[in-house]
């Protein structure tokens, strides 16, 4: 009986499939999608796709070209310079608030997140490094216990995800550098604003390789 309580929907199952092919790079920017051909690669119906690709069109994952075609947006210069400003106002505000509220057992689950990072950036496997490394940012923000900041943060990952893609893609795992463990460490001293610091310089390191790549 609870099991069937919490089940999630199926139209919210299609829905976090959809988005997560967006946010970790399967669909890239500029690339067409149907709703048939998500339908067809998700094996399900096309008016479960239809709702979802209309709530990622509203959210900014997904636009609606002249003619009619639906593509992950093209990052530009611009943009990402937008994006950068909310995240590096929003992200290390969440970063800071949850290590107020900390206790033991995320740091655990912090430490094993990341230690999947390492592993994903030693064997070059891009998905898997992209996955983790929003597991770990978005276990954090979580504990802020912060609804608002934490879906606005999220949608800004939603529209820069895919140029993460794109930036691991043309330059691999290798050179990966992340302030991960020094959030971490910061917990166990139970310094907030070294927290907040870490994550800063981590959103500002990620919007440069993005840069980096849009000036190529």
């Amino acid at each position: 009986m609870n099991q069937m309580a919490t089940k999630r929907p199926e139209h919210e199952t299609i829905y976090q499939t959809i988005k997560d092919m967006i946010l970790f790079g399967e669909v890239v920017p500029g690339q067409p999608v149907t709703i048939q051909g998500l339908a067809d690669t998700i094996n399900t119906g096309v008016t479960p796709v239809r709702e979802a690709i209309r709530r990622l069109c509203a959210e900014g994952a997904l636009a609606t070209l002249e003619n009619r075609r639906i593509v992950v947006p093209e990052m530009t210069a611009h943009r990402l310079d937008q994006i950068a400003i909310v995240r590096q106002t929003v992200e290390p505000e969440l970063a800071e608030t949850a290590a107020n509220l900390f206790d033991i057992n995320m740091i655990d689950e912090l430490e094993r997140i990341d230690a999947r990072i390492d592993d994903a950036i030693q064997t070059g496997d891009i998905r898997s490094y992209l996955e983790a490394n929003y597991r770990f940012h978005f276990t954090l923000y979580d504990a802020a216990d912060a609804g608002i900041l934490r879906r606005i943060a999220d949608g800004l990952w939603l529209r820069v995800g895919p140029s993460l893609r794109v930036v691991c893609g043309r330059y691999g795992t290798a050179n990966l550098v992340d302030h991960h463990r020094a959030a971490t460490a910061a917990l166990r001293d139970k310094n907030p604003e070294k927290v907040r610091d870490a994550i800063a310089e981590d959103i500002r390191q990620g919007t440069n390789f993005v840069r980096q790549t849009l000036a190529e």
